[in-house]
Formats: structure tokens, C-alpha cells, sequence
């Protein structure tokens, strides 16, 4: 009869309650590094965040949660009434209101006065039908014909002209207001060495009448002027007929309202 032999057990790995409580442990470890790491906080960043958030809208009439560093100072902004809005849009000082409608009455009021002054001139001088004043929205528009300023494609101001002209150099010389000089031309086109085309004829005529203005009117500042060429896109009547074509042909002087853009 055979005896039989015990196996041994193989004891070499370690107990199953060991690799248990191990992982316990490291699940602990785990957690406390995760405790530690949330519970740092950055001093610098945190103090930035609570400093814009103590100007915010929603703490304006409550008390802030951040502990300020001179909180006497925050309790007597509070008692007084005052608050530190920065979305609130400041309000203007009513004496500057009145002083800024009391400037544009008075610039209403000068333009009226050069109108009357230049259509007075007119008058006198019998230029009605060369010569109109008119009050728009963007201020006094005077509309100069060609035949009382220019010969026939050319750019050079007439003698008949420089009387008018001069008076208003003086008129303007009153107010501060900005000008604006357009030159127009019918559609017919013109094709000269000087003036290739309706462009340049336009933008030379404007050009001579600031000029003959900025040179014969002591103190009158060249940079209250602007040069504006249109050619013939901006017709005032159709160009179909030769009294049409003449009252196209002129340059208009826009004495400009102070708050026009």
C-alpha cells in the first residue's frame, strides 16, 4: 500500500488581507494629498479677485463678503450715501449744458446774421440772379454761378468777383465756424493739357476761391477750409438746355454749423 504525500502549499506571495489594506492605505494617502492640495491658495490671486469684486454693481447696496483693510472708511461711504459704481455713467454738470446751448444759440444766431448781412449785399449790388443764399442743415450755402467767377473752362477768378468775395472773406473773419468750398461743372465733358477732364476744372475752381480768400483776408485761417471737387454728379437742374448748363456750372461756399459732420 502507498502512502500518500501531502503537497505543500505554496506560501510564497503575501496574505490577501495585506494587498486589502494596502489599497486602503493608498487610497487614504490619495485623499489626504488631494486635501492638502486644494487647501493652498494663491494670496495674491485671491486678494485681485476680491478687489474687483468689491466694485461690482451687486455689492453696492450690501455688505461686502471680503473683510476690507480700513473697514471705518467703507462704514462712513455707507452712512454718507455714496457708492462706488464703476458702470454707473457719470452725469454732466449742468452748467456745462447751459454753457454748451447757450454756444450753439450763439452760432445759431451769427449764421442768421451773415445770412441777412449777405443777402443785404446782394441786394445792393443787384447779384440776385447770380448769386443766392440759402440756410440748409449743414449751414449757409452761397451758390456763385460760373459766369460772375470764371471765363469758360478756366479757373481763374474775375475781377466782377473779388468785390463779393472780399466781403465775405470779412463776414467770415466774424465767425469761427469751418468752410467748405464745392466746385460743380455741367455734364459736358472737357479734355484741355490743364483740366483733363470735369474733375479737375471742378477741384482747380474751388481751390481758387479759397485761396483768393485766404490771401486777401488778413487772419483768415487756412485751415478752416476744405476743398471739394464734384464735377458734374451733383446737377442742381437737368442738363438739358444751355440756361441749365449755366446754372450747374458754379461753386458753392457751405459756412458749416458747428456740430455738422
Amino acid at each position: 500500500m502507498k502512502l500518500r504525500r501531502k503537497k505543500k502549499s505554496n506560501n510564497n506571495g503575501a496574505p490577501k488581507w495585506m494587498t486589502t489594506y494596502a489599497d486602503m492605505v493608498t487610497l487614504i494617502l490619495v485623499f489626504f494629498v488631494l486635501l492638502f492640495s486644494i487647501s493652498q491658495i494663491n494670496l495674491v490671486k485671491f486678494d485681485a479677485i476680491a478687489e474687483s469684486f468689491r466694485n461690482r454693481m451687486i455689492f453696492d447696496f450690501y455688505p461686502s463678503p471680503i473683510e476690507s483693510e480700513n473697514p471705518t472708511e467703507a462704514t462712513k461711504v455707507q452712512e454718507n450715501g455714496e457708492t462706488t459704481n464703476e458702470f454707473e455713467e457719470p452725469t454732466e454738470d449742468p452748467g456745462n449744458i447751459a454753457e454748451n446751448d447757450t454756444a450753439a444759440r450763439e452760432a445759431a444766431e451769427d449764421l442768421e446774421e451773415l445770412k441777412q448781412e449777405v443777402d443785404q449785399y446782394l441786394e445792393n449790388n443787384q447779384l440776385n440772379d447770380i448769386i443766392s443764399a440759402n440756410q440748409t442743415e449743414r449751414g449757409i450755402v452761397l451758390v456763385l454761378e460760373e459766369q460772375l467767377l470764371f471765363e469758360t473752362s478756366e479757373a481763374e477768378i474775375l475781377d466782377q468777383a473779388k468785390p463779393f468775395l472780399s466781403k465775405v472773406g470779412t463776414l467770415l473773419m466774424n465767425i469761427p465756424n469751418f468752410i467748405k468750398v464745392e466746385g460743380h461743372t455741367d455734364n459736358r465733358q472737357i479734355s484741355t493739357f490743364r483740366y483733363p477732364s470735369n474733375w479737375e476744372l471742378s477741384g482747380a475752381r474751388a481751390s481758387s476761391v479759397i485761396r483768393y480768400l485766404v490771401n486777401n483776408t488778413q487772419g483768415l485761417a487756412p485751415s478752416r477750409f476744405t476743398a471739394v471737387a464734384y464735377g458734374e454728379t451733383r446737377p442742381v437742374v437737368p442738363n438739358d438746355s444751355p440756361e441749365n448748363w449755366s446754372k450747374n456750372r458754379r461753386v458753392e461756399i457751405v459756412i458749416l454749423k458747428p456740430d455738422y459732420n
